[in-house]
């Protein structure tokens, strides 16, 4: 779940790095979650630096690279609950939305790349998560990641993680 959390949320860090020149906070989280899923870090230090890039996100002002920002942040949440993975994924299609407000379908086909990428062994793992919105522990429990357009995001890819094995 990590490596693919760290593709899709790398899929759009080009939207925050060209508004935050020299701001590296979200590509280290992603190469920290990388990282730990190749099983390099230790998963409480881990979790013990999962703020470390907080506050990427606040110092832009477009809204595509705030959610770039942020899907990095969610990566990087990973050590600390797995669910995390798709409020990277989330945020990361939010940001391609964002981005091409004349493509009313980026999002939609943001989600697609996402399932399509995605290992067996992804699928699985996340398949085993509850429903969003159901649950009132985690970061899918009612509230951000469960509302809005992150939360319709998040239903479309559970819905989608019983598509094709790949």
């Amino acid at each position: 779940m990590a490596v693919w959390a760290a593709d899709c949320a790398e899929r759009v860090l080009g939207l925050f790095e060209a508004e935050a020149r020299g701001d590296t906070r979200p590509r280290d989280a992603i190469a920290r979650t990388r990282a730990f899923g190749r099983g390099e870090l230790d998963v409480a230090d881990e979790i013990r630096r999962r703020f470390a890039g907080d506050g990427a996100a606040r110092q832009v002002s477009s809204p595509a690279a705030a959610a770039a920002a942020r899907a990095a942040g969610q990566a990087a949440a990973i050590p600390h609950m797995g669910a995390h993975a798709l409020g990277a994924a989330a945020y990361a299609a939010k940001a391609a939305g964002l981005a091409a407000p004349d493509r009313p379908d980026a999002v939609s086909e943001e989600i697609q790349w996402q399932l399509s990428i995605m290992t067996i062994e992804a699928r699985t793992a996340l398949r085993q998560l509850p429903p969003v919105g159901e649950n009132r522990a985690g970061p899918l429990s009612p509230g951000l990641l469960a509302s809005g357009l992150l939360g319709t995001i998040i239903r479309d890819l559970k819905a989608g993680l019983a598509g094709a094995e790949r």
